[in-house]
């Protein structure tokens, strides 16, 4: 790709296909912390193992100020060799918010068994207001946490216990993405340093179950979506 945001450009696209139809997300990235995602759409012809797929809106991103977003279209074919799926074909696209051509060709993409992503996981909220509560996870041991919001300590040195640790995100059209990270400050007495989130959004609670290590910080993105309802839940454990 020709003037791409990042010295290597990898995509990643994660779908799913109900009769001839496709939804699904694309990631372009550098790495987990230097990435756009878009979602996309599309249609597959069963018969001739044909793929369409066109990006439609961007929406998460972590990036410099000066990268342009190209907008793309797949135009793929399925195929199998050495037990390896293959989706090989050609790619166009068209630069955000200019119509200028990013760029055209050829493109193979091999299935992967996880997601580079999958270690992050993205909540879609359409509240302007996250009550995030930190309690420590089973036995009360001593953790302490430092909780940090888009690169800035919102809360310092904290000791998790029974009573939660509380801090409020604002999230919004014009604050639409908030990355929170759980920093350990100390392991505690049995180790690692581990602890429940729960996320209010709205009249809605989702349960985040976090582990943080000395060389290993934990972390959820939440995204403002306005066509977002939600549900409670347990959202996973990192």
């Amino acid at each position: 790709m020709r003037g791409g945001c990042f010295p290597v450009n990898n995509i990643e696209i994660q779908m799913n296909i109900k009769g001839d139809s496709v939804k699904g997300s694309s990631y372009h990235y550098l790495d987990v912390n230097s990435y756009v995602k878009k979602s996309l759409s599309g249609w597959y012809d069963r018969s001739s193992r044909k793929l369409y797929l066109k990006e439609v809106d961007i929406t998460t991103y972590k990036i410099p100020a000066t990268c342009k977003v190209c907008i793309k279209n797949y135009d793929l074919v399925y195929s199998t060799k050495d037990k390896q799926e293959i989706l090989k074909g050609g790619w166009n696209g068209k630069i955000f918010g200019t119509g200028e051509d990013c760029s055209t060709g050829p493109i193979t993409l091999f299935r992967i068994k996880e997601s580079a992503f999958k270690e992050i996981p993205e909540v879609l909220v359409d509240t302007g207001e996250l009550r995030l509560d930190f309690y420590d996870n089973a036995e009360i041991d001593g953790d302490s946490i430092t909780v940090v919001v888009n690169n800035k300590v919102i809360l310092s040195n904290q000791r998790l216990g029974i009573k939660p640790i509380t801090a409020i995100v604002k999230i919004d059209p014009q604050n639409t993405f908030q990355e929170v990270e759980m920093r350990a400050e100390n392991l505690g007495s049995i180790p690692p340093n581990t602890a429940v989130l729960i996320v209010t959004s709205g009249q809605y609670k989702y349960h985040l179950f976090l582990t943080s290590t000395e060389t290993k910080n934990a972390k959820v993105r939440f995204v403002y979506d306005k066509k977002e309802r939600g549900r409670s839940g347990v959202i996973g454990r990192l």
